[in-house]
């Protein structure tokens, strides 16, 4: 079982995340590419609630075809390209995750592979 690591002489994190996970000798390891809110038709939808909502959506289809869930991942790399979004974007992965806290980086950066992708976020999970 991966195993929180919860320093108390530094910050509570500053948001729905864990500053660091231990992951069990001989565990198995998923490295998911970035996804982007597309869902499996390809369209994508205007909004980053509803964009974000689909990159998670697509990371648990990824996991569950790895015999995997979103209790094994441990991080989460997400970008932004608009700093206003950083709120929709907490508050969906937040509702996703439920009670799951994996380490996490959230970066603003200038763009994305195409101009109507506003999030991207990828993951490494790990089970024992």
């Amino acid at each position: 079982m991966n195993k929180v690591i919860a320093p108390t002489n530094i910050y509570e994190p500053i948001g729905h995340y864990s500053h660091a996970i231990e992951i069990p000798p001989n565990a198995r390891f998923l490295f998911i590419a970035g996804q982007i809110g597309a869902a499996p038709d390809g369209s994508v939808p205007a909004g980053v609630r509803e964009q974000t909502r689909l990159a998670l959506t697509n990371i648990v289809a990824v996991l569950e075809a790895a015999g995997m869930a979103l209790t094994d991942v441990v991080k989460l790399n997400a970008y932004l390209i608009d700093a206003a979004d950083v709120d929709a974007y907490a508050e969906e992965r937040a509702r996703f995750q439920g009670p799951c806290k994996p380490a996490s980086t959230l970066a603003i950066i200038a763009a994305l592979a195409r101009p109507e992708f506003r999030v991207e976020i990828e993951a490494v999970a790990a089970k024992a």
